[in-house]
């Protein structure tokens, strides 16, 4: 079997990266049992050469302190090799940052938000069944979220999923095997608690009450099934014929 891939495009805040591991160590662990196979690092912020479809099994883009719509040199590298990908049918997942950067390399537009950051653990609502959400229903839908930007613009053939109350697109199916989450399912309550107080001048800055962002923190139990979930279904895909 091929590797899954996760294609680092940053680190997580250092506390929480301290307290918990990289992307990497995330997303993996929120995987859990359910890919039996290898799952391979690829950095791409450093420009090293990317996995070409056929060299993987399936691919997770993480979540980055970074903004698509600076089009840095590594971010149109990134998107370049996602449309390849997207063509070839490689199951694709983007969180946050990757969510972004999917929908921007598919013909969409990637912006700030137009209504600021979103971050704590907003409830979603599902708007459209989907097989990543199979088994969700009866979890408490609180996700956990830290962004500024928003794929504003969806790409022709978008379907969105799920939302928030700040967030429209925060679920959306790009294509038969690719899906992007705006949230953030690797991450849980605490790991919000310590982006909020990492940045947490900014935020206030902001207009928004700290204690209240921590105090209004939920469970988050959805985002290990769906990264699971995502797993199993890079494992259909390479059984089919």
């Amino acid at each position: 079997m091929k590797p899954l891939a996760v294609y680092t495009t940053g680190r997580p805040v250092p506390p929480a990266e301290e307290a918990s591991g990289s992307f990497y160590d995330l997303i993996t662990r929120g995987i859990g049992d359910e890919w039996q196979g290898e799952i391979v690092d690829v950095d791409c912020v450093t420009g090293g050469p990317l996995l070409l479809p056929g060299e993987v099994s399936g691919i997770v883009v993480t979540g980055s302190p970074a903004h698509v719509w600076h089009r840095e040199p590594w971010v149109l590298a990134l998107e370049e090799n996602l449309r390849l990908h997207h063509a070839a049918e490689t199951p694709l997942l983007g969180i946050c940052f990757g969510h972004q950067a999917l929908g921007s390399a598919l013909g969409g537009v990637t912006a700030p938000h137009p209504r600021g950051r979103e971050i704590g653990t907003p409830e979603l609502e599902f708007i459209a069944d989907d097989e990543l959400f199979e088994g969700l229903e009866e979890l408490p839908r609180f996700v956990p979220m830290s962004h500024l930007d928003s794929v504003v613009e969806l790409p022709q053939g978008a379907r969105v999923l799920a939302r928030t109350e700040h967030e429209p697109h925060a679920a959306v199916r790009f294509g038969p095997l690719a899906w992007g989450v705006q949230f953030h399912p690797e991450m849980d309550d605490e790991i919000i608690g310590h982006y909020i107080h990492d940045r947490k001048d900014a935020i206030a800055a902001e207009g928004f009450d700290i204690p209240h962002l921590l105090a209004a923190r939920r469970p988050a139990p959805i985002g290990p099934r769906l990264l699971a979930t995502f797993a199993r279904l890079v494992l259909g895909a390479t059984k089919q014929p």
